[in-house]
């Protein structure tokens, strides 16, 4: 019983760090403001709950996707490795897949 709870608490401490983690040491020269894209259907824009979108994550996204760079270029370009490069076009994708599926708006904001 007392494993459990440290079992816990090191998890909670864990995800707390891999947060910060996420948002650190990436170089990202896309966007400095925020920037909004809200969806149109018809004449009616809808406002549902806004998806987050970071910058690196979206900088990672247009140097693969819309540059057609390698993942490896990508990677040196921002400063990061390509496992990191990776995590960050999954999440990138994930959410803006989400964000046109479910008619959302969706948030670049700056890191």
């Amino acid at each position: 019983m007392g494993h459990r709870g440290k079992r816990h608490r090191w998890g909670h401490r864990w995800k707390c760090l891999r947060e910060v983690w996420e948002r650190i040491g990436r170089l990202a020269p896309g966007p400095l403001n925020a920037k909004i894209f809200i969806p149109v259907i018809g004449s009616e824009s809808l406002c549902n709950e806004p998806i987050i979108i970071y910058s690196d994550e979206f900088e990672a996204y247009k140097l693969v996707y819309l540059e057609g760079r390698t993942q490896e270029e990508a990677a040196a370009i921002m400063g990061v490795s390509r496992g990191s490069l990776w995590r960050l076009l999954y999440s990138a994708r994930r959410k803006i897949g989400l964000a046109i599926l479910e008619s959302r708006p969706f948030v670049i904001v700056p890191v």
